[in-house]
């Protein structure tokens, strides 16, 4: 066997070290130039007379997909709409990223069409220019405010509490 950095021949097992990434296979010599890498022991098979015992897989959970979340589709003109509104209320692209609290080049990257906004930045936007940028039929909004708006009674809403007269 030769030692992977040297060329040497080796004369026993070698060592295993990590030198700048890479781990070699090196002589005693060579193993200076890096750090000894342990390599975990197998601990002895024991075998056994007992069948094979098998594990039951775990269920897999379903991943909670993006388009879960969508309720419907980004307009094809998101970007002139966003300007017309910023416009019509006589903002700059700086006012306007000032008041949703985001950089003036990604508003202005939306507004040019080369970005298409994410859901958070979507929605500081229609909520501050007063402008939809959803393709949605009406009653799936009425809908999901309703369902955002759900109340239900609490404890508090059922007891009535007295304040005892302190003495």
């Amino acid at each position: 066997m030769q030692c992977e950095l040297c060329g040497a021949s080796m004369a026993g097992p070698g060592k295993r070290v990590r030198i700048e990434g890479a781990e070699l296979l090196v002589c005693p010599s060579c193993a200076r130039y890096g750090t000894e890498v342990q390599q975990a022991r197998q601990a002895p098979r024991r075998f056994s007379s007992h069948s094979p015992t098998t594990i039951a897989p775990t269920p897999a959970r379903r991943r909670r997909d993006l388009f879960d979340q969508l309720v419907g589709e980004l307009v094809d003109d998101y970007g002139e709409r966003i300007r017309a509104a910023r416009v019509e209320k006589g903002l700059s692209t700086k006012d306007l990223a000032l008041a949703i609290k985001e950089k003036e080049l990604l508003v202005k990257k939306i507004e040019k069409g080369e970005l298409v906004p994410e859901d958070g930045v979507r929605a500081k936007i229609e909520k501050f220019l007063e402008i939809r940028l959803l393709d949605v039929p009406e009653d799936a909004i009425v809908q999901q405010r309703k369902e955002q708006h759900h109340i239900s009674t609490t404890l508090g809403d059922v007891l009535s509490f007295r304040k005892s007269p302190k003495s």
